[in-house]
Protein backbone atom coordinates (compact mmCIF):
# COMPACT_ATOMS: atom_id res chain seq x y z
CA UNK A 1 0.00 0.00 0.00
CA UNK A 2 1.71 3.40 -1.29
CA UNK A 3 2.01 6.24 1.04
CA UNK A 4 1.06 9.57 0.06
CA UNK A 5 4.87 10.85 0.02
CA UNK A 6 6.03 8.84 -3.38
CA UNK A 7 9.76 10.26 -3.17
CA UNK A 8 11.86 7.70 -3.63
CA UNK A 9 15.60 6.80 -2.76
CA UNK A 10 18.01 4.45 -4.16
CA UNK A 11 19.84 1.60 -2.66
CA UNK A 12 22.41 -0.88 -3.68
CA UNK A 13 22.36 -4.41 -2.44
CA UNK A 14 24.31 -7.38 -3.25
CA UNK A 15 23.50 -9.78 -5.88
CA UNK A 16 22.79 -12.51 -3.51
CA UNK A 17 20.32 -10.41 -1.11
CA UNK A 18 18.16 -8.86 -4.22
CA UNK A 19 17.43 -12.62 -5.05
CA UNK A 20 16.31 -13.00 -1.29
CA UNK A 21 14.31 -10.50 -2.02
CA UNK A 22 12.74 -11.20 -5.23
CA UNK A 23 12.08 -14.82 -3.50
CA UNK A 24 10.02 -13.22 -1.34
CA UNK A 25 8.25 -11.44 -3.53
CA UNK A 26 4.60 -11.88 -4.15
CA UNK A 27 2.91 -11.85 -7.71
CA UNK A 28 2.29 -8.36 -8.29
CA UNK A 29 4.15 -7.07 -5.32
CA UNK A 30 6.72 -4.26 -6.04
CA UNK A 31 9.60 -4.83 -3.92
CA UNK A 32 8.78 -1.84 -1.94
CA UNK A 33 5.66 -3.44 -0.75
CA UNK A 34 7.84 -6.73 -0.06
CA UNK A 35 10.53 -4.82 1.91
CA UNK A 36 7.49 -3.33 4.12
CA UNK A 37 5.29 -6.44 4.52
CA UNK A 38 8.71 -8.70 5.35
CA UNK A 39 10.17 -5.37 7.42
CA UNK A 40 6.84 -4.49 9.64
CA UNK A 41 6.91 -5.09 13.31
CA UNK A 42 4.58 -7.79 14.39
CA UNK A 43 3.29 -8.14 17.68
CA UNK A 44 3.75 -11.10 20.19
CA UNK A 45 0.38 -12.23 19.85
CA UNK A 46 0.38 -12.88 16.57
CA UNK A 47 2.21 -15.89 17.11
CA UNK A 48 0.15 -17.38 19.67
CA UNK A 49 -0.71 -21.04 18.48
CA UNK A 50 2.30 -21.86 16.23
CA UNK A 51 3.25 -23.99 18.68
CA UNK A 52 1.48 -26.80 20.65
CA UNK A 53 1.13 -26.90 24.56
CA UNK A 54 3.47 -29.31 24.80
CA UNK A 55 6.57 -28.32 22.28
CA UNK A 56 5.90 -24.70 24.26
CA UNK A 57 6.48 -26.73 27.56
CA UNK A 58 9.45 -28.39 25.89
CA UNK A 59 10.67 -25.09 24.47
CA UNK A 60 10.46 -23.05 27.84
CA UNK A 61 12.37 -26.14 29.70
CA UNK A 62 15.56 -25.99 26.76
CA UNK A 63 15.54 -21.72 27.57
CA UNK A 64 15.39 -22.21 31.43
CA UNK A 65 18.23 -24.96 31.22
CA UNK A 66 20.63 -22.98 28.59
CA UNK A 67 20.38 -19.75 30.87
CA UNK A 68 21.12 -21.67 33.96
CA UNK A 69 24.04 -23.14 32.35
CA UNK A 70 24.85 -19.78 31.24
CA UNK A 71 24.80 -17.94 34.47
CA UNK A 72 27.12 -20.91 35.93
CA UNK A 73 29.47 -20.47 32.85
CA UNK A 74 28.86 -16.52 33.74
CA UNK A 75 30.09 -17.07 37.25
CA UNK A 76 33.10 -19.31 36.42
CA UNK A 77 34.81 -16.89 34.51
CA UNK A 78 33.99 -13.77 36.59
CA UNK A 79 35.90 -16.08 39.77
CA UNK A 80 38.98 -16.94 36.98
CA UNK A 81 38.75 -13.14 36.30
CA UNK A 82 38.97 -12.15 40.06
CA UNK A 83 41.74 -14.64 40.88
CA UNK A 84 43.50 -13.54 37.77
CA UNK A 85 43.45 -9.66 39.73
CA UNK A 86 44.67 -11.18 43.20
CA UNK A 87 41.38 -9.85 44.57
CA UNK A 88 39.36 -11.89 46.85
CA UNK A 89 35.65 -12.69 46.87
Amino acid sequence: MPTQDMTTKTITITEDAYEALKRLQEEHESFSATIRRVAKRRSLSEFYGVLSRESGERLEKAIQERRKETKIKHEERMKKIVQALGKKE
